[in-house]
């Protein structure tokens, strides 16, 4: 594995959870070059011939295995796109962890598009963590708009979970899914805004077979001048049920866009979506002052509550 400074390993740990090579495969990405690859018996990853990204197949019936496939910036003017598929075989349990972390120092704007597609074959299991963080003193904006596409075939169940809570300047996240009959996926958004960054979030979920389900759930947090969309759509093409929330704080000058989605075509489709935006209770902060916090203390103690 190639050599990484002090911010590479910090952007590792803050997106990933590294603190030293993990075991499983991997794949790490810096400054758009490969810096370590591990396959293992189960897990084969190789590099796209076509365009800039791998291919990672994991065979049918692997269970209890991991992978890390996490991108680390620290290049201002940096901007990269690239594509890494996921086959996962029939009957398999795994544990898939990305994430993108940038630090830009300089003046112009540093940028990662990371576009992942899941085939998800028969009765796997396949959990999904991306973490995105952002970190450096430029002027130059740290950039993500990551594209996930996701495609589950009959009683299989995807779990994802999505991070965005501090530095990232602008990032445009689209998410789509096509679900056969008995598949299941649930997904777990967590997200915070400050300063003028901006956060949108786009979701469109199609349950074409019986007794497929999704619940898709976001928790948001925009601080200061900051924007955030949420946009989520669940299609009903078969009996099946769909649930789609949005839980947002807002506070300061932030401002909170919610667009539910529900679009029913089967008779048996039940679809539910909820949103509440609001700011933060003041009997919530008196109680946490009465305990010895001052007032930021006491914010700060709900949202990080708000957005475990």
């Amino acid at each position: 594995m190639q050599k990484l400074d002090e911010i590479q390993k910090r952007l590792l740990m803050e997106v990933a959870d590294l603190h030293t090579v993990p075991e499983g495969a991997y794949n790490i990405r810096s400054n758009s070059e490969a810096a370590g690859r591990r396959s293992t018996a189960n897990i084969e990853i190789t590099s796209k011939t076509d365009v800039s990204g791998i291919d990672i197949r994991i065979k049918p019936g692997t269970k209890n295995e991991s992978v890390h496939i996490p991108v680390v910036l620290t290049q201002t003017g940096l901007k990269e796109v690239v594509y890494n598929d996921f086959y996962i075989g029939e009957d398999s349990d795994v544990v898939i962890v990305a994430g993108c972390g940038i630090d830009n120092c300089g003046n112009q704007d540093a940028e990662h598009d990371g576009i992942h597609r899941f085939y998800v074959g028969k009765n796997a299991h396949v959990k999904y963590v991306e973490k995105h963080y952002g970190s450096g003193t430029g002027t130059g904006k740290r950039i993500l708009n990551p594209g996930t596409e996701v495609y589950q075939e009959e009683g299989s169940v995807v779990e994802m979970e999505m991070v965005q809570i501090k530095g990232v300047d602008d990032t445009v996240r689209t998410t789509t899914a096509k679900l056969s009959a008995g598949a299941k996926l649930i997904v777990r958004e967590r997200l915070m805004t400050h300063g003028a960054q901006r956060a949108i979030s786009t979701y469109s979920v199609e349950l074409n077979g019986r007794d497929s389900s999704a619940d898709v759930v976001s928790r948001s947090v925009a601080r200061d001048d900051s924007y955030q969309k949420f946009d989520a759509k669940i299609i009903g093409n078969a009996p099946c049920h769909g649930h789609t929330e949005c839980d947002s704080i807002i506070m300061d000058n932030g401002r909170i866009l919610a667009v539910p989605g529900l679009e029913a075509n089967d008779i048996d489709a039940a679809l539910v979506h909820e949103a509440a935006i609001g700011k933060i209770a003041g009997d919530q902060i008196i109680k946490l002052m009465t305990l010895g916090l001052n007032e930021a203390e006491a914010e700060e103690q709900i949202i990080n509550g708000f957005l475990r």
